[in-house]
């Protein structure tokens, strides 16, 4: 029984004891997770903190890296602004300038259309008395005739024959004096209407000043910029020299520096080649070199556009591509000082004017103006310019009468059509007015002529001097009676030798010494 007893009681003491091993190992367990969870918490906490820290590194260093990339856009912005808003100041001053000259000849051609109707009135009564005096010789021979018949006393046809004879004689001479005093007054009007066209044309055709000009200046944001232009120990400006071929001037200067060079396109090539090393900021050779062959290829896009827009405002067509290019590159040569691009395009519209006036093909006569210095643009040493500009236009099967007149512009073949003639007055008109060749001042032109006049009556013999054709030839008239015909050419000789020793002058001057001998009696 008491075996049972402490049976029963051991299992009861081993059930309790099992009881409180489960829940005393339950709590112990639960603490231990509950340890653990809160470590793994820390854990992440330390986690998401550092994972911030590091987005707000890579944040803040990608803000730097924006800003950096705006500040260096606006520096690009305002560099390209300003050179934006100095080509548009440019373009204003040259817009209002043209327009004030249009002004003025507007007013001018105005004075010359009233001087032309009085011009028209004047040959109306001239033709009105020539018609009253064919009327009244009518009539005189009318009369003539009448009076014959009744004093003759002869037959029919014996009178007839005699009046006729009578009138044929008297006709002729009539005539002829007739035909003289009209000649005159056509000649006399002839002159009058071609000193008319021309200066028509000059009105209605704006001119400019030229200048002739070996440097471009190239405007700068800010000094700065210069000690990058020469880089360290001078590589970048070396380098710049030797693929442009230009040299590059850095003085005190604020915000410019100089490009000199004597070839108009290279040293284009070269301002535009600058204008994009301060564009993207980057100097180095091998940015100067990537550059320039950028700039090259712009200039040549420039050069066709030049020449495309060159005939579309003198309204010509059919150009072929090469001589387009041609034209265009006539934009960066000069003639004495002259823009070739201008020149052509000025006496394009000259004899289109004048070609007009005289009911000539106006079209043609700007083609061949045109294209009248075209053999100027290819190098060549073996013919003259006019002629080698005849050779290309035949390559390019040219109008034949546009081919002539550009050969014969400066009298080395025979002109065959009045177009050829057109285009050389065109041509003289447009290289001797005043400002053409040079930076020359109306006073300064004026001045020229005088002095020129001035050197020929220091001479002996001499008793008047007229300088013409805007100073391309001087007038010299001597007395007769002191100058004899062998001396007048000694005297255009010396005369011209004294002005090449004296005046500065572009081309050449033509002397001509003109001796008048009269003679005088009286019949008492």
């Amino acid at each position: 029984m008491d075996i049972v007893i402490n049976f029963v009681l051991l299992a009861l003491a081993s059930v309790i004891f099992f009881i409180v091993g489960f829940f005393v190992g339950r709590y112990f367990l639960d603490r231990i997770g509950t340890t653990k969870i809160l470590e793994a918490e820390e854990q992440r906490i330390q986690i998401v903190q550092e994972a911030k820290r590091e987005a707000q590194a890579q944040k803040d260093a990608k803000m730097e890296e924006v800003n950096e990339e705006w500040k260096r856009k606006k520096r690009e912005f305002e560099q390209e602004v300003n050179i934006k808003n100095n080509k548009f100041q440019q373009v204003q001053k040259q817009a209002k300038a043209k327009e004030d000259a249009l002004q003025k000849r507007a007013e001018q051609l105005q004075k010359r259309e009233k001087t032309l109707d009085d011009i028209q009135k004047d040959l109306n009564q001239k033709m009105a008395f020539v018609e009253q005096r064919a009327a009244e010789l009518q009539r005189l021979i009318e009369e003539q005739n009448h009076r014959l018949e009744n004093l003759s006393g002869l037959n029919a046809e014996d009178a007839k024959a005699m009046l006729t004879e009578n009138l044929i004689s008297k006709a002729k001479e009539e005539a002829a004096a007739t035909i003289k005093q009209i000649h005159d007054e056509m000649r006399a009007n002839a002159e009058k209407i071609a000193e008319k066209t021309i200066l028509m044309a000059i009105e209605r055709t704006t001119v400019t000043q030229a200048t002739d000009n070996a440097i471009t200046a190239v405007h700068l944001q800010s000094d700065e910029l210069k000690g990058r232009i020469i880089g360290r120990e001078g590589r970048n400006i070396k380098a710049f020299e030797n693929v442009t071929g230009v040299d590059i001037i850095v003085d005190d200067t604020p915000e410019v520096v100089i490009l000199s060079c004597f070839d108009p396109v290279r040293r284009e090539v070269a301002k535009i080649t600058l204008q994009k090393l301060l564009v993207d900021g980057v100097i180095h050779p091998g940015t100067i070199e990537k550059a320039y062959q950028a700039a090259q290829k712009e200039l040549e896009e420039v050069i066709i556009s030049t020449g495309e827009e060159t005939v579309v405002q003198l309204g010509i067509a059919n150009i072929h591509p090469d001589l387009l290019r041609l034209i265009g590159k006539m934009k960066y040569r000069t003639n004495y000082g002259q823009n070739m691009l201008k020149h052509s395009h000025e006496v394009a519209m000259l004899a289109g004017l004048m070609a007009a006036e005289l009911k000539l093909d106006a079209k043609l006569a700007k083609r061949a103006g045109l294209l009248h210095d075209i053999g100027k643009m290819i190098d060549t040493q073996e013919t003259s310019h006019a002629l080698s500009g005849m050779e290309i236009l035949k390559k390019y099967k040219e109008h034949p009468i546009v081919i002539n007149a550009v050969g014969a512009h400066h009298g080395e073949i025979n002109k065959e059509n009045a177009i050829a003639d057109i285009v050389d007055a065109a041509n003289v008109i447009s290289g001797s007015r005043p400002g053409a060749r040079g930076a020359v001042t109306p006073e300064g032109y004026v001045k020229r002529l005088e002095s020129l006049e001035e050197i020929a009556r220091t001479f002996p013999g001499v008793a008047r001097t007229y300088a013409l054709q805007a100073g391309r030839e001087i007038r010299v008239i001597v007395e007769g009676d002191r100058v004899s015909d062998q001396q007048a050419d000694m005297l255009a000789h010396d005369i011209a030798g004294k002005i090449m020793t004296s005046v500065q002058y572009p081309g050449q001057i033509k002397v001509t010494v003109v001796r008048e001998t009269r003679s005088t009696a009286y019949a008492r």
